[in-house]
């Protein structure tokens, strides 16, 4: 993957630590594997500085200590940024993993992973999957994003990689969640996708730079996903697909679990067909999936201060797109936004699914305007 630019200093999920703090965060990554309660107990119990002191004073001799200021710089020459726990960009739904959520997140890509995540809808299935399972999961997230939710995903071959690819056709952003560092290219036949997907929204990843993935990685990696959005979509899965790792996460968070049928002959939807046996709610289309996770434009921002603390978190680009919307009923094209922001075509687009998904604005056909719920606050 080629190197983007290192995120400036404004960039929405940077803030409110210093950098002492940060670095502090950055070498536990480097210490702590994923989803270790013993260790976040630690964290919880004694401050992640007296945390960091004793782990690393019980390493092997001869293991270097991990240097958290220069983990953060390595990060920035390839664009990649770390979201820490008590800072703006964090998303607190992660919390509900208790002692077991990520000691932190890298982060490649521009958007504010706390934004993308406020109306977002988990997309998964198995690696090896059918054309029926591809056409399914992409035709879902496409429907998604035109509806203004936001699809994770996994990054990984089959329904993964459709599920990224169906919300970039459409011009959304979307989010993968990596087994492995965020400078890793893996698989490496995803390399193209995965570029894409750091251009128009985010990888994410709980481990160090220069991690390897390995199969516990991916199953730790599911919590991850699992807990940011509002439910699961598991779109095709045979019965012992890693997915059903996910649904079982979503499950035990109390997030939706939802599952998309298959033909009843099919070994690789007997997975997805066990999870509507066992409580699953069957969904053929998005506007069955957003009636489980929640109604557009009513469960939000439901608020004006609310929305405040939203336009607080929003990248640059992002506000200056909001604040290039005329007032009028009939909004503005993206042409004209274009001309008022100074801002490439792509990166008005991309901005408008972003004010999308947290219902800032409404898409009138081929015009964008202000949410009228929300002109109050723009």
């Amino acid at each position: 993957m080629n190197a983007s630019e290192p995120e400036p200093s404004g960039a929405p999920d940077a803030g409110l630590l210093a950098e002492g703090e940060r670095a502090v965060w950055a070498a536990l990554g480097r210490v702590v594997e994923p989803g270790d309660e013993r260790v976040g107990e630690l964290i919880d119990e004694r401050g992640p500085e007296e945390a960091l002191a004793r782990l690393t004073r019980a390493l092997p001799a001869g293991v270097e200590v991990p240097d958290g200021a220069r983990e953060i710089a390595r990060g920035a020459l390839i664009g990649a940024r770390l979201i820490c726990r008590g800072e703006v960009g964090w998303p607190t739904q992660l919390d509900d993993l208790g002692p077991a959520r990520p000691v932190a997140l890298w982060a490649r890509g521009s958007a504010s992973l706390r934004v993308l995540a406020v109306r977002s809808v988990a997309v998964v299935g198995a690696r090896a999957c059918t054309g029926y399972g591809q056409r399914l999961a992409a035709d879902l997230s496409a429907s998604l994003t035109e509806r203004g939710w936001t699809v994770f995903s996994g990054a990984a071959y089959g329904i993964d990689a459709a599920a990224h690819r169906g919300a970039l056709v459409v011009g959304g952003p979307t989010v993968g969640i990596l087994g492995c560092g965020v400078d890793q290219v893996y698989p490496r036949a995803n390399e193209q996708l995965l570029r894409r997907i750091a251009e128009h929204g985010l990888l994410l990843s709980e481990l160090p730079l220069g991690a390897h993935p390995n199969r516990p990685r991916f199953l730790q990696r599911n919590r991850v996903i699992a807990a940011l959005t509002r439910g699961t979509v598991v779109v095709e899965a045979a019965r012992r697909s890693g997915s059903l790792n996910t649904a079982r996460w979503a499950a035990d968070l109390c997030r939706q679990v939802m599952a998309m049928p298959g033909p009843a002959t099919s070994s690789l939807s007997a997975g997805t067909h066990e999870l509507i046996r066992r409580g699953a709610v069957l969904v053929a289309d998005a506007g069955e999936v957003v009636e489980q996770v929640g109604e557009i434009g009513t469960d939000l921002v439901a608020t004006a201060e609310g929305r405040e603390r939203l336009r607080d978190a929003l990248a640059p680009e992002t506000l200056r797109v909001l604040e290039s919307l005329p007032a009028s009923a009939r909004g503005g094209s993206v042409e004209s936004l274009v001309q008022r922001s100074l801002l490439g075509p792509d990166v008005v687009l991309r901005r408008l699914y972003e004010l999308l998904s947290l219902g800032l604005v409404e898409r009138l056909g081929a015009h964008w305007r202000l949410n009228p719920a929300c002109k109050g606050t723009s």
